[in-house]
């Protein structure tokens, strides 16, 4: 069994197809899309007619928001926010009118429809962590951060898509102590053993034109296999572990 893990096609139906097209090679279970469908540029009212119509033969794919459709609900006052300052601070004036504009009405309801993540197994699949859509997991972070992210939710995998890189960050064992102080003491501290953990990033499908990543994922044999999908005048495939 194989699961198929996208994240940001930021509104690029090309790149889009082209992942799709490299899925035909593969007996693919199960499409994850973790969040960030829609983007500031590219065609977002395309390629949410695209995931809400799969062709037939198509696996119907599991979407939920990243932080691209954060933003737009909180330009409807739909948000954890009330006014939309990452995405003014992050990117300017202009892509919020752009992402204002490029998303029909009729389709908010449905970006507000979707799951937060998704829970299969061990494994936790998000856009962000399990601390909000805005929460970048990268190589570099710090691996008590990491831990911390896990053990949130209880999941032994992490998979997510707010940074746009692939990676695998393992955290093969570790203890962790915890002391409980309230205001009359402190617990005695307690030691517990954290089994083997990964957090994988998934890649990011439509940010770079011409070049689109993505993983897959043997859930029963922990196997992570990064895919790079080149098309336009350079199309081809390449695979990493």
């Amino acid at each position: 069994m194989t699961w198929a893990i996208l994240s940001g096609i930021e509104g690029n139906l090309a790149a889009y197809e082209a992942v799709l097209e490299d899925l035909k090679r593969r007996s693919i279970k199960s499409l994850y899309i973790l969040g960030d469908a829609i983007g500031s540029s590219g065609d977002n009212e395309a390629i949410i007619q695209r995931l809400r119509s799969p062709k037939r033969g198509e696996l119907e794919p599991q979407i939920c928001q990243g932080w691209w459709e954060e933003q737009l609900l909180i330009l409807y006052s739909l948000g954890r926010t009330s006014e939309p300052t990452e995405l003014i601070n992050q990117y300017g004036i202009q892509a919020l009118k752009s992402l204002w504009e490029s998303v029909p009405r009729s389709q908010v309801e449905w970006i507000r429809s979707l799951d937060f993540g998704f829970f299969e197994l061990d494994c936790l699949l998000i856009h962000g962590s399990s601390v909000s859509v805005s929460d970048e997991l990268m190589p570099t972070t710090a691996p008590i951060q990491m831990l911390d992210r896990l053990m949130r939710m209880e999941a032994n995998n992490l998979f997510c898509g707010r940074s746009g890189l692939t990676f695998q960050y393992e955290i093969n064992q570790a203890n962790v102590l915890s002391t409980v102080t309230t205001l009359a003491a402190s617990t005695p501290t307690q030691t517990a053993s954290i089994q083997p953990k990964q957090i994988i990033g998934v890649g990011n499908v439509g940010r770079t034109f011409g070049q689109s990543t993505y993983t897959l994922y043997s859930p029963y044999s922990n196997r992570v296999e990064f895919r790079t999908v080149r098309y336009g005048a350079g199309k081809g495939f390449r695979t990493h572990r």
